[in-house]
């Protein structure tokens, strides 16, 4: 799992994840929080790359995967190579089976209409 700079861990969701697998063979496992969380604090800042721009996602890995908040840098990329390794954060959304209506703080009525989970997944190029 120890990366070089010159192949970063990848910080990924759904939708940056899909973008970078291309061409060649992937390893990829289910990934419980605390491993995500211990593989992401064992990088220094300057050797992981968010290669997503959905805040909720941020707010998964800071606020309940309780990942020690550092500013990592974004880029946009097109292919994991080989060798590099990528933790993806993907969401899963279920409809609502029940839908209550509650009241906000400011008193305005909002409705449950879905689920939404988080699970993570490791993922490596092998080739």
């Amino acid at each position: 799992m120890a990366n070089t700079f010159d192949k970063p861990l990848l910080l990924l969701d759904n939708s940056s994840m899909m973008t970078a697998l291309n061409d060649g063979e992937y390893k990829c496992e289910n990934l419980t929080f605390d491993a995500a969380r211990a593989i992401i604090d064992m990088h220094d800042e300057k050797d992981i790359l968010q290669c997503f721009t959905d805040a909720a996602i941020e707010t998964v890995i800071f606020d309940y995967l309780k990942v020690s908040k550092r500013d990592f840098t974004k880029k946009r990329i097109r292919n994991i190579r080989p060798g590099q390794d990528a933790i993806v954060f993907k969401l899963y959304i279920t409809p609502s089976e029940t839908q209550p209506i509650i009241k906000t703080e400011e008193g305005a009525e909002a409705k449950k209409i879905q689920n939404i989970y988080v699970y993570c997944q490791y993922l490596t190029r092998l080739k």
